[in-house]
């Protein structure tokens, strides 16, 4: 079975099973659901995975959270589900959610083309800036490459310090072919968003995502690294390659706005949770971001979708989850994923899935959170 790229990464010795603690009480007793526990403990154990934890939060009872294996595999520290790690792509739904609060409160038009935001930035090699809206940038249908993909074959030692600037980034996506398809998923599309933001409100993009999400949200471990290769505070190590090079020291600018953010799964669900809710956008602009359009279904499966920043996917018990994946280069992965009925998943592991199998039981156990009785 081909495995949808896009549900865990892009973008892209066993451990020993850690105890299973509760990181937070809940506001009244909260249990596990049913095989989650399982599931993390197969994802380190059987698909010897370094580490992988878990924040469910049920709004029946309030928030569960567990880990199983390693958070560093030199010092042998337990995985926590209260470290920080880089959250890749979800990045993007912070910054999507920055673009339509700016479009509600008549800032910027989501119908407006680029063009009319960066004259002349986009032109050339078959690329016209005057044919893509700030909503195809949000809807990845803006026909433009991933700046990512000139990156695959660079040298690793020189992509882990490399320190790049969004106009870098997007001159290196114009030169690329032509994506094929209507719908094709881009980073590019998010460093060009970042550049929308920063024109009509005269500040960088990072700064009025914070100013506009993460400071009001209170999500104080949330941060924008910038070009710092460090991780402030706790943090679990990251790992990719199957010799388990350790990423975590990584320049992730080459993500920006579209994939650079250092979070917790705490943080990442208040925000979901504040987005859906409705504390963000108004009712239209939240509309705005759920009207979601089919992918590519090697990116998203073959009922996947995806609006403005928010990714749809089914479930097992009926229903389609709503929220996002990131993945950065260094192994961490993630999934942050809102049920029909309010319950919410984010789910980490600290190491690239060498395996399709792997991708599977990690899919499977975001399943196994939000369906579970």
């Amino acid at each position: 079975m081909k495995i949808p790229a896009l549900l865990l990464a892009l973008l892209a010795g066993v451990a020993v099973a850690a105890p299973h603690p509760t990181a937070h009480a809940a506001t009244r007793d909260c249990e596990a659901p049913p095989g989650l526990q399982h599931a993390l403990d197969e994802l380190t154990g059987r698909h010897q995975l370094a580490g992988a934890a878990v924040e469910v939060v049920d709004p029946a009872c309030g928030p569960w959270a567990s880990a199983a294996g390693k958070a560093d595999l030199r010092t042998g520290r337990p995985m926590n589900a209260e470290d920080r790690l880089r959250i890749g792509s979800i990045t993007k739904t912070f910054t999507a959610a920055t673009v339509v609060q700016l479009a509600d409160r008549g800032r910027l038009s989501l119908d407006a083309t680029v063009e009319d935001y960066l004259p002349g930035l986009v032109q050339g090699n078959g690329y016209d800036g005057r044919d893509i809206t700030v909503r195809q940038l949000l809807q990845h249908t803006s026909g433009l490459p991933d700046h990512g993909d000139s990156l695959a074959d660079a040298d690793i030692d020189w992509l882990r310090h490399h320190q790049s600037t969004p106009r870098e980034l997007v001159k290196r996506a114009l030169k690329l072919p032509p994506p094929k398809g209507t719908w094709h998923y881009s980073t590019t599309n998010y460093i060009l968003a970042g550049m929308v933001i920063e024109k009509v409100t005269g500040r960088p993009a990072e700064k009025e995502i914070s100013r506009r999400i993460i400071k009001p949200l209170k999500l104080r471990d949330t941060y924008w690294p910038g070009n710092s290769e460090h991780i402030r505070g706790r943090h679990s190590r990251s790992y990719f390659t199957t010799e388990r090079v350790d990423g975590t020291e990584w320049n992730t600018s080459a993500g920006g706005v579209g994939g650079a953010l250092i979070s917790t799964p705490r943080d990442v669900n208040k925000f979901f949770a504040a987005l859906l809710n409705g504390r963000l956008l108004s009712g239209r602009g939240l509309a705005e971001m759920r009207n979601t359009i089919p992918g590519d279904p090697d990116r998203l499966g073959p009922d996947g979708r995806y609006g403005l920043g928010l990714v749809t996917s089914p479930l097992s018990c009926g229903g389609h989850w709503t929220g996002h994946t990131g993945s950065v280069r260094g192994g961490h992965n993630n999934l942050a994923a809102v049920a029909p009925d309010g319950r919410q998943v984010t789910l980490v592991i600290n190491e690239a899935p060498p395996t399709d199998a792997s991708t599977t039981a990690f899919l499977a156990a975001v399943d196994t959170a939000l369906c579970a009785d």
